[in-house]
């Protein structure tokens, strides 16, 4: 159930993640990282309170520690102010227009997708590839999130079960156990 986004526009999403990172010969691609949801959290991260913008700390607990990662902080004043206008856009908002109007994340996932068309979950591959390259700037921004989706924390709402750092046999965050010299000193 998406967050954020409607229905629609999260099957569009989901269909366009797939065709910027496939799953490939047994390779974990965006549809079994989540990368769809992590964008969706993203993009209500005010939705949630505190909002999902900074995972806890000071470890996950993925290797020793408390979770820490499970718990967000919450937001001061200012930082709240400056990721509403990031995400949400300026909105003709006085305070957020500071530097002059912003248009955010949110206005462009929802042109972006509604440009890929409704069918765009339902059409062939190559058809998808075709729509995705007709709008350079929503495609490198696509691929940005899809890329943090894939490699980032888990917390966040993709890399489920931690899949994409499997796959580059990465093993994620390790604090506060770290690594030994020999870790850090041998390929």
């Amino acid at each position: 159930m998406p967050v954020w986004l409607s229905e629609q526009e999260y099957a569009v999403l989901r269909a366009a993640c797939a065709q910027m990172m496939p799953s490939d010969q047994g390779a974990p691609g965006a549809d079994e990282a989540g990368v769809a949801d992590y964008i969706d959290i993203f993009l209500g991260a005010f939705s949630f309170d505190p909002p999902r913008i900074w995972a806890g700390g000071p470890t996950s607990g993925r290797h020793g520690g408390v979770a820490g990662f499970a718990n967000f902080h919450r937001l001061s004043r200012l930082d709240e102010l400056a990721w509403r206008t990031r995400i949400e856009g300026s909105q003709g908002m006085p305070e957020r227009e500071f530097n002059g109007p912003v248009v955010g994340l949110q206005e462009r996932y929802r042109e972006g997708l509604a440009a890929l068309g409704q069918d765009f979950a339902e059409v062939d591959g190559g058809e998808q590839r075709r729509r995705l390259r007709t709008d350079e700037d929503f495609c490198a921004l696509l691929w940005e999130h899809c890329c943090e989706g894939m490699y980032g924390p888990p917390e966040y709402g993709g890399n489920r079960d931690g899949v994409g750092w499997a796959s580059i046999s990465y093993e994620g965050d390790v604090q506060p156990r770290g690594y030994s010299d020999t870790e850090v000193s041998q390929p």
